[in-house]
């Protein structure tokens, strides 16, 4: 599977994600063919190479004909259909739809008003549209499946805008990179822009470190601005969704040693901590410092939930710091199938690698629950419940990808 990660140290724009499509191979004359399906006019869509402290990168400039385009503001409910009336893929519609609708959900969330009455200026709209809808069909056209993120280089100080002095980063793009992870090193400007927030928050699966992937392609996309540092979006582009014929994905490692708190609570702990998501909680008995007996926890979880877990251990435990970092995860793809046995439904999780099924394993608390209800040994239905899904998916028409 072709995947693309996108390194933000410069954080990024939509004219910057352009940019750094068609530096890493995307036609430009590609890209305007894929944006004349929106049946957009008056409007001219240019390339050139721009040198940001010695780095080179394609900068795209897309002019608006603003005597066409300020006729009137454009709501959300008319740029949703400007793309339902086009031509492009369903997928590209459908994400360019998701893209807007958080952009306006967070606009609408800053202004204290409701989704409906928030508009995008013509000659803005014009421009949002083309980077929204440039930047999804344009890593369609390279055959992208999944994206990637680095963790999002804000900037500081304050913007000018159409609401008037605003502190960067802007109000609309802090509710668009809320849950991920983010940060900033002073450096004075707008870095990161509402756009450019909402392409990679909605297209972006993880944020973190570069996953394991065999680079194709890579490019750079050049900002207007110059900065302290190169105003430039790189892009890496290559076939990293399996190794081994098995899926991999960046996840964040949370760990505290606590030798100092009732063990009773450790068992509420981990259930809250599942319960919000957790990829997986260990307890593990360490020897701390003045020989004190103690337990490591160690909480698995999605990159973006690092704070909310955080949160939780901080105020459930007794531990007063933590420890985090970046790992990446090799894991079979997996599905969950609901089979009929003598003693009901009952779901089983089914994983594969290399085109085929690696291991079948019941649902613990479903079994368990049967069990109980039919006062019978635990295994017994175990055993039944497998036998059953590897009868389902030998069934004719049904296969690893249905059996969700």
């Amino acid at each position: 599977m072709r995947i693309a990660y996108f390194d933000c140290f410069a954080g990024a724009s939509g004219d910057m994600i352009l940019g750094a499509l068609v530096d890493a191979g995307l036609s430009l004359d590609q890209l305007k063919a894929e944006l004349s399906k929106l049946r957009l006019s008056h409007y001219q869509l240019h390339a050139q190479k721009s040198v940001k402290h010695g780095l080179a990168g394609t900068q795209i400039e897309i002019i608006v004909d603003r005597s066409y385009h300020q006729q009137h503001a454009r709501h959300l409910q008319e740029i949703q259909a400007i793309i339902a009336e086009s031509d492009l893929q369903e997928w590209v519609k459908a994400q360019s739809q998701a893209i807007f609708k958080r952009l306006a959900q967070a606009e609408a969330k800053v202004h204290m008003t409701d989704i409906e009455n928030i508009h995008f200026h013509e000659v803005g709209a014009v421009d949002a549209i083309l980077d929204v809808v440039g930047a999804v069909a344009g890593l369609a056209a390279l055959g992208v499946k999944r994206v990637y993120c680095s963790p999002l280089h804000v900037g500081s100080g304050t913007v000018l805008c159409q609401h008037g002095t605003l502190p960067v980063p802007a109000p609309a793009t802090v509710e668009l990179i809320q849950g991920k992870p983010v940060y900033s090193t002073g450096v004075v400007g707008e870095l990161l822009t509402p756009t450019g927030a909402a392409i990679l928050t909605t297209l972006g699966s993880d944020f973190g470190a570069m996953p394991a992937m065999m680079l194709e392609k890579s490019g750079y996309g050049a900002g207007k601005s110059d900065f302290s540092l190169p105003n430039l979006l790189r892009l890496f582009i290559g076939d990293g969704a399996e190794v081994g014929h098995y899926e991999t994905e960046t996840v964040a490692v949370i760990e505290t040693g606590i030798d100092d708190m009732n063990p009773q609570i450790y068992d509420h702990l981990m259930a809250r901590l599942l319960q919000a998501g957790a990829l997986d909680v260990l307890l593990k008995p360490v020897q701390m410092k003045k020989n004190r007996p103690a337990i490591l926890m160690t909480v698995i979880c999605a990159v973006e939930a690092v704070d909310k877990f955080a949160d939780i251990i901080m105020r459930e435990t007794t531990t007063i710091g933590l420890r985090w970092r970046l790992e990446n995860r090799i894991k079979a793809r997996r599905r969950t199938l609901e089979v009929r046995t003598p003693y009901g439904i009952i779901r089983c999780k089914v994983a594969a690698g290399a085109e085929r099924i690696i291991n079948v394993s019941p649902e613990y608390d479903d079994c368990r629950r049967v069990a109980v209800e039919n006062k019978i040994p635990l295994k017994e239905v175990m055993e039944q419940a497998r036998f059953a899904c590897i009868s389902d998916l030998g069934k004719p028409g049904r296969n690893f990808e249905q059996s969700s």
